[in-house]
Parts: structure tokens; C-alpha cells; sequence
């Protein structure tokens, strides 16, 4: 535990070393705004006992010079307040850019199954509401702490020195409130922990519902939502109460102790006066100094809830990039040569959750440049299959090669360039169609990118818009139908050109003539590539070279289409179920 928070402060520490400059800049004007809250006080005292005390003539005399003198300290330290809060916190905001970035990129390492595990929206919050408190923290703590520090220290030597008597009193009472300060903070913490997990599941309910608003509507599950909703909304809402209600708790008794301390300063100080060991003066000047003592405590007792909201939001997004990514290159790992595509998996295992294998033993040897499609129930492995060869998952045990190269000995980016994917749910970017397909290699020109609608068969569409291939497609494709999103979705890896090829279920959603345009395009494609097909409707694959039947992750079955018939054995009866006999 103690490693891991020695781990997180280097971490924390780390973002302010490329903003030190504007560091200590801070940190100068804010020892600035604390010397003058300082002096300003002990400034009065010699006055009203020294300057006000010689007469008239006296005074007008250096009235004005005063005057001057002490507009001039406020100007600096106006100058000095407006770069405190101004470029402090621009410090804040470029320490959580780049913490932005670097939980982004942790993102984007991450393999399939940190996704599988973690909702979208509990990861969005980590980028947003965490990152947040963290910059105010990161801004306002060394600031704070800074004047703070000052004006506790300066105020109580110079109250010590007008009156050491009452100087111990008001320690000991300040003592038991930071006493207090410690504990409740405590307290608090888990509080805000609690905080987190809460937002983040309000988070991931609205993202799961706005997300799914079409299929929300057409159940006509609009109250259902809404009270998914608003579990979560008021789960968030009790936790949130139960904070305020200790926080109204603390900052109650934090008002209880200044009180006391007050009443104490009073009586005491009456006291000593009676004594003839303080002058009245000296008392007005002392209470002024207390409350410039006081506010600095109380500054950085406030200072609790962010620093706490600051702490859990720092836990959570320090455990992202401490989270190792299950798939990952080995050192020194070269770039994978495709010189044929040639595949073979080679009694490969694997398992989602460690526990029950999804996928058995699974040989396939697919030459390079051949169709093999896989066919077999939901469930049996099929895509799981065609996951791991690029992968996106890390096999158990066995080995899958492409041209005699181990995956998980090449980089995990020149295996997917080598690899093009299709499939049934086709994401598409919020942008125009031609940023869609360029997507597939991103400096390509408007030729490269036409040239590859083209051969998708879908220019003669796009150039029928409006605005051609400016045109915007709405988010994940919205203002297209199925059919054009599966060509953009094709022209894209057309674009990409890779000598391997796989085909996830890629027109089963379609209507038939739209089916037809994607067929002809994936025909088209899938040329002289080496293509792994999955396919529920068998009449699109029975023309491929070699058919597998995938059940209970193993190959039950291999051949053409015309053999697995005269075999009569699992493939067939997938055909009489679909064709009759």
C-alpha cells in the first residue's frame, strides 16, 4: 500500500514538471498576496499609535505619500491575485490535458476484454468529472498552501509578539480544531469514494440509454428507462445527501470552534487589559490578526472536499494507467511480413473468463489467397475465432501464424494493417463519408478514396449527394441505410488494401437487393486475399473454397460445399434446415 502511494505522488508530481515555470511564477505571487495581508494590519497599528497620534500638521503632511505608498502595495497586489487566479489556472488546465491524454492513450492500449468488463460511461467519467477536480486540486492546493502557510505562521508570530499570553491560548484551541479538521476529514473520505462509483453509474445508465434510443422507442420503453434511470439517479442522489450531511457537520463545528475562540480572545484579553499587560490597541490590532490567522485555517480545512473529491478522482485514474493491457508486444517486436497469407491455427485454446474454454483445440490450416468460411450454431466459437486472429484477444494455449510468424511475436499494429475487417454492425465515425473511408489509410488522396467507393459500388451513391463526399453520415451512420453503410464500411478496407480478410456476418442484416450490391463489393474484395468468412445464411458462402463447421469451439467438419452435402453430416442439416431438402 505504501508503494502504491509513493507511486501515485511521483505520478501526481510528475505533471507539474513541464509547468514549473508557471509554478513557481505562482507560488512568488502568491507569497506577494500573503505579505501584504500581512502588513496591512501591523501598518494600522503603527499608525494609529505612532503617525495619527503627532497632529494635524504632521499628518497632512505625509497623508498623501502614505496614501501613494499603499495604493501602490494593492496595485501589486492585484497584478499578483490576477496571475494567481488567471495562469494558475491555466497551469490546472494543461496539467489535465495532458493527464487526458495519457488516461486516453491507456484506452486505446487496452484490448477488447478491458472493455468487455468496464461500461463506457463509468469510463467517460474518469475523463470528465475525475480529471476535473483533480486540475482545481492540482492549481489551488500549492497556491493555497503557500499563503495559507504564510499567513498562519506570519499572523501568530506578530500576535506571539503583541501578546504571548493569548498567543497559548489561541494554540491550544487551534489545536483541537485541527484536531477535529483530521479526524472528520477521515470520515469524509470514503464518502467521496462513494461519490465517484455513484456518478459513474448515472453515467453509464444515460450512455446505455441514449445510446439505445432507437430500440428504446420502438419497444415504446421510454418509463422503463426512466426508471433505470432513476435508480441510479437517486442511489447518486443518497450519496450525495449523506456527504453534504457530514460535511454540514463539519464546517458547523469548524463555526462552533471560531466561536469559542472569539469568546476566548475577548475574555482573555479583557482580562489582561484589567492586569494593565495589554493596551486596547494592542487587542483591536490582535483581533485583526486573528481573523487573518483564522481564514487561512479555515481556507485549508475547506480545502478537505476538493482535496479529498481530488484523491479518489486520482486513485481511479492512476489504477487505469497502472492496468497492464492483457494483449501486449513483446520487446523489440518486428513488423509482421505478409508475403502470402498463409494462416494456420494450431490446436488453439482459449477462454473469455479463465475458467470455461470457448474455444477447444481448433486446428485450421488456410492456404494463402483461399475463401474458408466458418459455419456452425451461435455460440460455437465462430467469431471468437476470427477474434484472436488479429489479436484482439490473446490465445490460451496453441499458436495461430500467418506466413509461419507467431501474432504474438509481430507488432500488434502490422498484424492488424495485414488484416481488414467487415462486419455486421458497422461503426461509422461522426463525419463525412469520404473521412469514413479514408479512415482506411488516412493519407490518401480524393482519387485513392473515390477509386475505392468505386470498387465498393457505392460512388455512384455518394456521388449523387448534395454535398458528394462531404456529405455527413450523423453519428454511427445515422443518415444511411444498412446496404450503404456496409459499402462505405467495404470501400474503407478497400482503401486499406491488406492481403488478409475477414467477413463477420457481413450482409445478414441486410434486405436482398441491398444484399447483393455488398455481396458483389465483398466478392469483389475478397480477390486473391486470404478471407475468412462467417456466414449464417449459407447460400452466401457455398462458393468458397473450404467450408468448416465450428461446433463447441472445434472444426467438426471441413470441405466444399458439394462434399459437406455428400457427407450428410452437421453441415447438411444446416442446409435442409434453410433450403429443404
Amino acid at each position: 500500500m505504501g508503494t502504491q502511494k509513493s507511486g501515485m505522488l511521483r505520478k501526481f508530481l510528475s505533471y507539474y514538471k513541464p509547468q514549473l515555470h508557471l509554478f513557481w511564477m505562482d507560488t512568488f505571487a502568491a507569497i506577494i498576496v500573503a505579505a501584504v495581508d500581512l502588513a496591512f494590519p501591523q501598518i494600522l497599528r503603527h499608525l494609529t499609535g505612532g503617525l495619527f497620534t503627532q497632529g494635524a500638521d504632521v499628518i497632512r503632511s505625509v497623508i498623501v505619500y502614505l496614501g501613494i505608498g499603499l495604493f501602490a502595495m494593492y496595485v501589486l497586489r492585484f497584478f499578483c491575485r490576477w496571475f494567481v487566479t488567471g495562469w494558475g489556472h491555466v497551469m490546472g488546465t494543461r496539467m489535465e490535458a495532458r493527464m487526458r491524454q495519457d488516461l486516453f492513450d491507456s484506452y486505446e492500449r487496452f484490448s477488447f476484454s478491458y472493455f468487455d468488463s468496464h461500461n463506457t460511461g463509468d469510463l467517460m467519467s474518469r475523463v470528465t468529472n475525475d480529471l476535473f477536480d483533480i486540475a482545481e486540486c492540482a492549481h489551488h492546493g500549492p497556491e493555497w498552501l503557500v499563503i495559507c502557510s504564510i499567513e498562519i505562521v506570519g499572523s501568530f508570530v506578530i500576535m506571539a509578539f503583541i501578546s504571548w499570553r493569548l498567543s497559548l491560548v489561541l494554540a491550544a484551541i487551534t489545536v483541537v480544531l485541527l484536531a477535529y479538521g483530521v479526524w472528520a476529514n477521515g470520515r469524509m473520505e470514503e464518502s467521496f469514494r462513494d461519490n465517484r462509483r455513484k456518478i459513474s453509474a448515472v453515467n453509464s445508465q444515460l450512455e446505455d440509454s441514449l445510446a439505445g434510443a432507437r430500440v428504446v422507442k420502438s419497444f415504446a420503453n421510454e418509463d422503463e428507462e426512466s426508471r433505470k434511470f432513476a435508480r441510479s439517479n437517486e442511489a447518486y442522489l443518497a450519496s450525495k445527501t449523506r456527504n453534504y450531511m457530514l460535511m454540514g457537520r463539519f464546517f458547523a463545528s469548524l463555526g462552533g470552534f471560531t466561536g469559542i475562540l472569539y469568546v476566548a480572545i475577548v475574555v482573555v484579553g479583557g482580562l489582561l487589559i484589567a492586569d494593565g499587560q495589554l493596551q486596547p490597541v494592542d487587542l483591536a490590532t490582535y483581533a485583526l490578526y486573528v481573523q487573518t490567522f483564522l481564514s487561512p485555517i479555515m481556507t485549508i480545512l475547506d480545502f478537505t472536499e476538493m482535496f479529498q473529491k481530488a484523491k479518489a478522482g486520482f486513485e481511479r485514474f492512476y489504477e487505469v494507467l497502472q492496468t497492464r493491457p492483457d494483449v501486449e508486444d513483446k520487446p523489440g517486436a518486428p513488423d509482421i511480413r505478409v508475403t502470402a497469407g498463409h494462416v494456420v491455427f494450431d490446436d488453439v485454446r482459449f477462454s473469455y473468463d479463465g475458467e470455461g474454454d470457448v474455444i477447444r483445440g481448433l486446428s485450421l490450416d488456410i492456404a494463402p489467397g483461399k475463401t474458408v468460411a466458418l459455419v456452425g450454431p451461435s455460440g460455437g466459437g465462430k467469431s471468437t475465432t476470427c477474434a484472436l486472429l488479429p489479436r484482439f484477444y490473446d490465445v490460451g494455449s496453441g499458436s495461430i501464424s500467418i506466413d509461419g510468424q507467431d501474432v504474438r511475436d509481430v507488432t500488434q499494429r502490422s498484424l492488424r494493417r495485414a488484416i481488414g475487417v467487415v462486419q455486421q454492425d458497422v461503426y461509422l465515425f461522426d463525419g463525412s463519408i469520404g473521412e469514413n473511408i479514408a479512415y482506411g489509410r488516412t493519407d490518401a488522396t480524393f482519387d485513392e478514396i473515390r477509386a475505392a467507393a468505386e470498387a465498393a459500388n457505392i460512388a455512384e451513391f455518394i456521388e449523387s449527394l448534395p454535398d458528394g463526399y462531404e456529405t455527413e453520415v450523423g453519428e454511427r451512420g445515422a443518415r444511411l441505410s444498412g446496404g450503404q453503410k456496409q459499402r462505405v464500411a467495404i470501400a474503407r478496407v478497400f482503401l486499406k488494401n491488406p492481403p488478409i480478410l475477414i467477413l463477420d456476418e457481413a450482409t445478414s442484416a441486410l434486405d436482398n437487393e441491398s444484399e447483393q450490391a455488398v455481396q458483389d463489393a465483398l466478392a469483389s474484395l475478397a480477390h486473391d486475399r486470404t478471407t475468412l468468412v462467417i456466414a449464417h445464411r449459407l447460400s452466401t458462402i457455398k462458393d468458397a473454397d473450404e467450408i468448416v463447421t465450428i461446433e463447441d469451439g472445434r472444426a467438426v467438419e471441413q470441405g466444399s460445399h458439394d462434399e459437406l452435402l455428400a457427407r450428410n453430416g452437421t453441415y447438411a442439416r444446416y442446409y435442409r434446415m434453410q433450403f429443404g431438402a
